[in-house]
């Protein structure tokens, strides 16, 4: 799902939804955590607004085996910041921050 369909259904967002999202619109792998770390450290970077929150994968209706297991890796650096999940409010300068990263 794009960017503009996730911003449609709901304003916030959790990090790992925007991130999945983004790889896709920049045909980008998304399963590397080190890469999430690198998109969070940016995002922080540019000072986009970010709460942090405990993401369950299981609690959160994913089913793919993937993003739980992505998500389990991400827990386990939970000490880093980069490693977290945070809220992202979608707004037009958030979503500008979001597609101007690169790898």
């Amino acid at each position: 799902m794009s960017l503009d369909e996730i911003r449609k259904k709901v304003i916030f967002h959790n990090s790992v939804d925007v991130w999945i999202a983004t790889c896709l619109e920049k045909n980008m792998n998304w399963t590397n955590t080190e890469d999430y770390k690198k998109f969070i450290a940016y995002l922080l970077a540019n000072n986009l607004n970010l709460k942090a929150f405990n993401l369950c994968a299981h609690e959160a209706g994913a089913t793919e085996d993937e993003k739980i297991k992505f998500t389990e890796t991400l827990a386990e650096t939970k000490e880093d910041p980069n490693s977290l999940t945070y809220t992202v409010k979608l707004n037009d300068a958030a979503l500008n921050i979001i597609r101007s990263f690169s790898l």
